[in-house]
Formats: structure tokens, sequence, C-alpha cells
């Protein structure tokens, strides 16, 4: 591959020759190793150790090198001697390859429970985003002291969908010293039973027995037969096994399981066992959006037996029943509601709509102004609350040309590039979040981050443009957070089938940050992410003659067959917005089956939409949208405006467009 050939994000820009400090000639021998690289970069998908050992004197010099060394030595590192490995990290240092390599070591460490090196190399571990990595950290003899670590411990633990071993063997030893209750070794296997996650179960279960932990596997393939073997639950293990055989009823069936809490086992749990169980019966209705849902979680006596997971559900049904009321109370319990945009926003509305005296109002007041901005979709709703419209924020003071320099010899922004350059995208993007968010404490300045993300415009990275500017917090540049690339191409295709262009490029902003040969793993391609099928019966539809599905990468036809797509996804839905997105994202039918129900405002309809991925989607496709059409009108603009109610299909419109795939 050419170092100018950067179909996929970076145009046919010249990336690297103005980076390298070299000689022409050096540069030269340098790109002839190119292929070097990406052999090693297959080698290493292929657990190819003898290749990976003969290419990598090849990669000696190559900007890239710190990456070469990093996969010869990573697939091997289970045979390295501990002077090897500290040789990698002492020769790679500062560089993400160091850290790359130091996470991976930590948690081999952590297998060995080598509990004395780990604590010599953890502080030396400058991204610190693994949880099982911290996990281990916490298994030392220092942490394990500390009366903080119990509470970080379960929180770490908790959050782990799957298995892992660092956290359960930490876990394991609190428990073993009395530092971790029973209780909170059953919380962790009700989490597992409630995300389907048997193996889970039975791995926390295992802390107590391993019979209870092979019960798990048997309640998780039929709750209802372990239920209609006991008459009673005495014990407060028979208790919590009953608990975990109701949760995995309640997801499939949470009507059921609430009739056997009511009629039978309700009776035997302890209060917090009983509001657990009705919080997950409740969340188990709030995600199929049945109107019963916030009834359910009404047979909570105390929120505070909830996690934040199920009290997030429980205000959500508060929000779709409108009970103003039950929405403040619930987000008083939880834990992170004070930190997140999303409750500000929504514990500020429930007090405006029930407050009595002026200092509550004043309260909520100040709450949405806390908030209120242009970053995000609660951000702008707090805006609009407070009476603002929403604009273009003033441009910050121009980049010198000291900031600019910087971030150019930034040796680790090089080499993000480069890697991108060579179509090596993954290590690319980490390469460059960790030059921005992780190599120094905190993270890059405001500046610094701005400086990045102009280099990353100017080479026409733009995902890497709008997500290091969309991390500045006081500093905003719109220019960088949503920049319009193809602007002709997407405004005469919006124009042609009469759309808002600014829908348009909200939606591309989230489908693929302008990544041109952007692909899912699902297989949606492009611009704006159509998926094969969908494109040839799109072609069909708006005329598009001989078109091949390897044409989605063709920006030009890209933006056609999504643009004609989205239109009709729009019109079937009567021109709504926020129905149209969760179309686009989750499929026609998904959304025609979440529009029933109550007429709701369209943000309390957002939040209740029951996969946390289109929800995130349409919310950020909307705020998209608004920035975007106060950048291409010039003129303040209404978020709310553009949101306006959804609720069932008006029986007067135009039947559905069953084709519509």
């Amino acid at each position: 591959m050419q170092l100018t050939q950067i179909l996929t994000s970076l145009g046919a820009s010249v990336l690297i020759f103005s980076f390298m400090n070299t000689a022409n000639g050096q540069i030269v021998t340098q790109n002839k190793s190119d292929d070097v690289i990406l052999e090693m970069n297959q080698a290493f998908k292929k657990n190819d150790k003898s290749q990976l050992s003969r290419l990598l004197p090849k990669a000696k010099g190559h900007a890239l090198e710190p990456w070469a060394a990093y996969w010869e030595l990573r697939v091997r590192l289970d045979q390295a001697s501990t002077a090897e490995i500290q040789e990698f990290l002492t020769t790679y240092a500062g560089t993400y390859a160091e850290d790359r390599l130091r996470n991976d070591w930590l948690l081999q460490l952590g297998r060995q429970r080598d509990w004395a090196l780990i604590a010599q190399e953890y502080p030396r571990f400058r991204m610190n985003d693994d949880r099982e990595v911290r996990c281990y950290a916490l298994g030392t003899d220092a942490q394990l002291s500390k009366p903080e670590t119990p509470a970080e411990l379960k929180k770490l633990w908790y959050a782990l969908r799957e298995s892992d071993d660092g956290c359960t063997t930490v876990a394991e030893k609190l428990h073993d010293a009395k530092k971790l209750e029973s209780l909170d070794i059953w919380r962790k296997a009700r989490l597992a039973m409630d995300n389907n996650r048997p193996r889970t179960a039975q791995s926390a279960l295992n802390i107590e027995s391993a019979e209870l932990g092979k019960q798990a596997i048997l309640i998780h393939a039929d709750p209802q037969k372990y239920l209609d073997k006991r008459i009673v639950a005495f014990t407060r293990k028979r208790k919590e096994l009953s608990v975990l055989a109701l949760i995995r009823i309640a997801n499939t069936d949470p009507d059921k399981a609430a009739q056997l809490l009511e009629k039978k086992w309700g009776l035997m749990l302890t209060k917090e066992e009983h509001n657990w169980t009705w919080g997950v019966i409740g969340k188990q209705a709030a995600q199929k959006l049945q109107d019963n849902a916030h009834q359910y979680f009404s047979k909570v006596s105390r929120n505070q037996d909830l996690n934040d997971d199920l009290l997030a559900w429980k205000a959500r049904a508060a929000l779709r029943q409108g009970d103003w009321k039950a929405v403040a109370t619930t987000l008083d319990a939880m834990e992170d509601a004070k930190n997140d945009a999303t409750w500000i926003y929504w514990k500020a509305r429930a007090q405006l709509s029930t407050a009595t005296t002026d200092a509550q109002r004043t309260e909520a007041t100040a709450a949405l102004k806390s908030i209120a901005g242009v970053k995000g979709f609660y951000e702008q709703l707090a805006l609009e609350e407070l009476g603002q419209a929403i604009s273009v924020p003033v441009k910050p003071a121009p980049l010198t040309a000291q900031e600019k320099a910087a971030a150019q010899q930034n040796a680790g922004l090089q080499r993000a590039l480069y890697a991108l350059s060579l179509g090596l995208r993954p290590e690319g993007n980490r390469e460059w979040n960790y030059s921005t968010n992780l190599h120094t404490p905190g993270g890059m300045s405001e500046r610094e981050l701005l400086a990045a993300a102009d280099l990353a415009c100017s080479k026409q990275v733009w995902d890497r443009c709008i997500n290091t500017s969309d991390r500045t917090k006081t500093q905003i540049d719109f220019d960088q957070r949503f920049p319009m690339p193809l602007k002709d191409t997407v405004l005469r295709k919006a124009k042609e089938v009469q759309l808002d262009p600014a829908y348009v490029y909200g939606l591309i902003r989230q489908e693929s940050r302008f990544i041109m040969d952007a692909k899912s793993v699902v297989g949606a391609s492009g611009l704006m992410q159509v998926m094969p099928a969908t494109a040839k019966w799109t072609a069909k539809k708006i005329g598009l003659t001989n078109f091949q599905v390897n044409q989605l990468n063709e920006h030009e036809t890209n933006v056609a067959i999504g643009t004609g797509y989205l239109k009709l996804v729009l019109d079937d839905f009567d021109g709504s917005m926020p129905l149209a997105a969760a179309a686009y994202n989750a499929g026609p039918s998904r959304s025609r089956a979440w529009r029933k129900g109550p007429v709701l405002e369209a943000a309390i309809w957002a939040e209740n939409i029951p996969f946390t991925e289109t929800r995130d989607y349409v919310k950020k496709v909307l705020s998209n949208t608004t920035n975007y059409a106060a950048i291409i009108t010039g003129q303040p603009q209404s978020l709310k405006a553009r949101l306006g109610t959804v609720g069932p299909r008006n029986a007067q419109a135009p039947e559905e467009n069953a084709d519509l795939p």
C-alpha cells in the first residue's frame, strides 16, 4: 500500500513526509519496509511466532518499530523472562506499545498470582483502563488492607458482564478475610443471571461453595423446574437461589415472575431480596415497554435496595407514566445520578414539575444551568429549558504556530497517523487515543487537544479530529467537532430527496465519523453504513441502475443510497426524526413496535428505547443534527422542535411500507 493512498479517512494527502525528521533517502528506505510491518501484523493475527521472529530485524528503525516489537514479544509473553520484558519496557519507554505490553504482563502476573511483582509494576501502568488489571492490583497485600478496597472491587466486579479471573480471585480473597459479605457475592450472581451469563453466576457462587455454583447452572437451564421442586425457602441459600430462578423467569416473562413472587415466593424472601426481585421484574417489563412496569416498580419499598441499573429503569418507567414524584425519589437514590447529564436533567424536570416553593424551583434551575450547553442531547435540552436557543459557540483563539508544531512533532501522534496510513486502523486509533488521553496524567490540555484535532483534520482523519476535539469542555471548536466533508455531494443529494442536510450530516457523524470505507461487524458499509441488502432494495427504489454492492464505498453512491433510504424511512414514520433514526439503526419493525403506547414527549420516548445502542444513537443523531443546522443556517436552533412527540401511528396516515427493510 502506498503511503499517500489512504482511502479510509486520510484522503490522498501525503501524511508522514512532513513529520519525519530524516533525510529523503531514509524515508524511501522506511517506506520500503512498510510491507514488513503489514506482514508482521498479519503474522500476529495468526499467532505465527516464527514469522514474527524472522521479520522483526527488518522492522528496525521503522516508525512503527514499537508495534513490530510488541507483536513479536506478545505472542510469546508466557515464555519470556522478566529481564526480557523489562528490556522491552525500557527500550520503548513512553510509547503506547510499552504500556500495552505492561497491561498484558500484569494480566499474566495476576494469573500467576505474583502479587509482589504486580505491586512493583502496577504503579508504572499509565493507561489504568483495564478493570481486571485493577482488580489484580487490589489483590496485593497493601491494597487488601485498605478499608476502601472492598467497595472499589465490587464496583469493578459488578461492571464486568463476563467472568474474569482477576476480580473473582480478589473477591474470594476479600470474602475469606470477611471483608466481603455473602450478599455481595449473591448480588454478583443476580446481575449475571439477569444478563444471561450462567457461567459468570457460577463463578461468583463458587466463592461460597462449588455446589451453589452448580445450582446456578441448573436454575439457568430450567428455573421453573427448580421452583417446582421447592415448597418453601427458609434458609438464606434457598431464598437466594429462588431469587435467581425468579430473575431468570423474568427475563422472558416478567408477568409470570410477578405472579410467582406475589402468590408464593415473596412471603419467604427478605425485604432486600423482595425489593431486588421486583426491581428486576420492573426492569424487564420496562424493556418490553409494558404499561405495568411502573406498577411493578412501585412494589419496591426501599430504593436503596436497588443498584443504579435497576433505578435507571425505574426512573424511565416513571417518566413514561408521567409520575414526576417517582422520578425524583428514584434519582435521589441513584449513586451516579449527580454526575450524569441524563439524570441531572430529568431530576430538574421532576423538581420543576412538583415544586411548591421558590427554593425548589431555584434548585432545579441551578441544576439545569450546571449542564446547559451545546455538547450533547441533555445539555442542549437543559439550555432550551432555560429559555435559550442552540447556537454555534464562539470559536476559540486561533492556534499558534508553536501549538501546531508541538502536535506535529508529537511522536505518538506521528505513529498513529503512520499506522492509519498503512490501513492499521485499530493500532492507529489506540496509539492516537493513548497519546491524547492517557500518556500523561489527565491527558492533554484543552489547547493541546485542539492542536491535535487540528492536525487530524488537516490530514482528513475525521474520526480522530472529532473525538479529540469533543474532549474539550470550555474551548469548543465546531469546525473540528462538526466537520462537513463532501459538502457539495451531501447538500446536493439531500436537496434531491428533500431531506434536511443537517439531519444527513448528523446521522453520518454518528454512523461512520466520515470514515470513507467504514464497515461494521454486521456488514454495513461506507459513510452512511448501509447494509448490502438494504442498498440493493434502495437502489431499485431510487432508480439507480446497474448497482453493485462494492459501490457502497464510493462516497457519491453511498450518499445517494443512504439519503434515499433515510428519506423513505422518514416518510414512513410521518416525518419524525427520532422514529426514523431509531429505524435506521435498529430496523423499521422495531421502531414501529416501540412507538406503540401513550403519546410521549420524544425525549422521554427516546430514553425508554430498550436497546442501549439505539437509545444512545437516537439522542446523538438528533443532537448532531441540531448543531449542524446551526452551522448550515447560521441561525439559532431548537432540539425540542425536532423531537416533537412520539406515539401510535395516526389512523388516517397512509399504510406502513411493509417492504421497507
